[in-house]
């Protein structure tokens, strides 16, 4: 078993460290991504595409370190381009740790039995081919599903973040559905609450749930269900939420945001002044300005 914190804990230690709780989402949208970075027409699984998408990423994560506590890179998004985006997933998630960051590993995995134990091994600690601090999950199939990634989580000390309210208008159509008279959606907060204390230690659990921006009075209703439990919160900037809706489950403790990580993606790499750029180096400089922009409003809350 690994010597290192849990993931709780190291979760709190970095949104300390870097006093914000704002999250670099890494999104290799092929439609924004910038030609300086050596792609002129990305297409999906050329090696161009790649070979841009690899000075896009690593170039993130070197504006990212120091600055946020963490990255989310968006699974899908590498999976497109077959072996070679797998691979650079891996490295991307490599080099975000050995920069000091965690790494929250979007992905949505969601099975039964042996197919879940063997999703939380590619995923979950130092050793998983894609390492990564926390994965988030889908329980729509039953809690059962969740114990081969809590099993893993628990042996590797890393998160969890199970989708729980998401920031999506459709996420209405299920989450919010009456269950004598409760939705859904805290039904499922109060089956994760016996987790949320099984997998904590002396501060924050290490699992969590993704709670979107966009649904502010959902996700403090939510932070009163599941105390301990770190929410990551999606919706923030390119998805219209602000900062103080983004924070709804989070606490300020000590000075500082605890219990969560807002994440930017688009709002990030994607703002204004990073898609004028016209190389890499402006690219990070107007990226580094918007990290400095988007934790101070979240600061000021």
């Amino acid at each position: 078993m690994t010597s290192k914190a849990h993931f709780g804990d190291r979760l709190q230690a970095a949104l300390q460290q870097t006093g914000t709780p704002l999250c670099m989402g890494i999104d290799p949208h092929l439609r924004l991504l910038p030609a300086f970075f050596g792609a002129e027409t990305p297409r999906i699984g050329c090696a161009d595409t790649v070979a841009a998408m690899r000075k896009f990423a690593f170039a993130a994560v070197d504006v990212a370190a120091g600055s946020v506590p963490a990255i989310k890179p968006q699974a899908a998004l590498f999976e497109q381009h077959g072996p070679a985006g797998m691979q650079l997933l891996a490295d991307v998630a490599r080099y975000a740790q050995s920069r000091g960051l965690l790494v929250i590993m979007d992905a949505k995995r969601g099975d039964i039995g042996s197919t879940s134990a063997a999703y939380a091994a590619a995923f979950l600690g130092d050793e998983a081919p894609f390492p990564s601090d926390a994965l988030t999950v889908n329980a729509y199939m039953g809690i059962d599903t969740l114990r081969p990634f809590i099993d893993q989580a628990m042996a590797t000390k890393s998160g969890l973040f199970v989708l729980v309210r998401t920031s999506n208008p459709g996420s209405s159509d299920l989450q919010e559905q009456q269950v004598n008279g409760v939705p859904l959606y805290q039904i499922l907060a109060d089956k994760l609450a016996p987790l949320t204390e099984e997998m904590a230690t002396d501060s924050w659990s290490s699992l969590g749930i993704v709670a979107g921006a966009t649904w502010p009075e959902e996700a403090r209703q939510l932070r009163q269900q599941l105390p301990l439990a770190p929410v990551l919160v999606p919706g923030f900037g390119a998805q219209g939420a602000g900062a103080s809706d983004a924070l709804s489950a989070l606490e300020k403790r000590d000075g500082y945001w605890q219990g969560g990580l807002v994440n930017a993606s688009r709002g990030l790499t994607f703002c204004p002044a990073a898609l004028a750029a016209t190389d890499i180096e402006g690219w990070q400089i107007a990226t580094a300005n918007q990290i400095t922009e988007m934790s101070a409003a979240l600061n000021a809350v």
